[in-house]
């Protein structure tokens, strides 16, 4: 099997790069390392991998036939990345896309995209699914990454009907795992970091919002099904464990055994209220559900990151 994978040195990215290798696929990345970093593949053997730094907005050449599978995974998906990069997350949703799913028509490859919760907004159903079509505010600062996924989906299902693309839509709910970025800007990596430094540990609003949170092996396991299967999509792909802020942050406290104190900060414009996925399609029609807790992702993560920082710590030491 022969798989691309558009940003493919990101974190979701980098690990389902790491599964399609296991599998025994050659795999191709597209990567313009804009939010991914190569260190994200470097503990994986070469002589399948090909790393190309290149941004899928500009047109995309070399890659000869086969290509059998095509993910993109491309986006800025922290808020504190595509609040800086807001015309780069627009673009990337929109002439990305269109650039990938031409390399889907050109190859005959199949072809799935990574969108997002963020379609439903600020929902106002709770649980979402898949039939929900969202509360998203179009000019607010969120908006270029609801938005741009929004468009994405529209253009995948265009390309399915007008050019027969087999072009397929997952609808992933927040996702955590080792190699997300310290700033990254999203609670468990900040959250996680701030209590190993024992600083104070930052609790948007209240902390009375919740959010469902999924662990990264359990997604890429989805995806790899999803492309496998004959479904079009949308499918919610997410863990419906549902957790305030607040317990989040006094948990990832106590796992870490740290002191640090929890501090309350202004919440950001269009935060959602609240975020957990209907996953009844993704079971009955692809047999997937996740399987690996909270709890556990949690003490795989912070164990990630306590390894991380020992070995920065010893670098600097030598």
């Amino acid at each position: 099997m022969r798989s691309v994978v558009a940003g493919g040195a990101g974190f979701v990215g980098s690990h389902l790069v790491e599964a399609l290798l296991r599998r025994g696929d050659e795999v191709i990345v597209l990567d313009n390392l804009s939010t991914g970093s190569p260190a994200n593949l470097a503990h994986l053997p070469t002589a399948r991998l090909t790393v190309l730094h290149v941004d899928i907005c500009d047109e995309i050449s070399g890659i000869d036939n086969p290509v059998d599978e095509i993910y993109n995974l491309a986006a800025p998906a922290s808020p504190s990345d595509y609040l800086r990069l807001p015309l780069e997350t627009l673009r990337v949703g929109s002439v990305g896309v269109v650039n990938t799913l031409e390399l889907a028509r050109a190859t005959g490859a199949r072809y799935l995209y990574s969108s997002t919760s963020e379609v439903y907004g600020d929902p106002l159903v709770h649980p979402q699914p898949e039939s929900y079509f969202g509360n998203v505010n179009p000019i607010g600062p969120r908006s270029v990454y609801d938005e741009s996924k929004r468009f994405g989906e529209a253009t995948v299902t265009a390309y399915r009907h007008t050019h027969g693309v087999d072009a397929k839509i997952v609808r992933v709910f927040n996702t955590f795992g080792p190699r997300m970025r310290v700033d990254d800007g999203r609670a468990i990596p900040n959250f996680i970091d701030q209590a190993l430094r024992g600083a104070p540990i930052t609790v948007s609003g209240d902390g009375s919002q919740t959010r469902s949170i999924c662990y990264v092996d359990d997604l890429v396991n989805g995806l790899i099904v999803m492309m496998a299967s004959d479904i079009d999509g949308p499918v919610n792909l997410g863990n419906p464990e549902e957790f305030s802020m607040l317990d989040l942050a006094r948990w990832i406290r106590r796992l870490t055994d740290s002191s640090s104190p929890i501090e309350f900060i202004e919440r950001p414009v269009d935060d959602p209220e609240m975020r957990r996925p209907v996953i009844d399609l993704a079971y009955e029609l692809l047999g997937w559900r996740p399987t690996t807790t909270a709890e556990v992702g949690l003490k795989q993560t912070i164990g990630a990151a306590v390894a991380e920082r020992e070995t920065l710590r010893s670098a600097f030491s030598t």
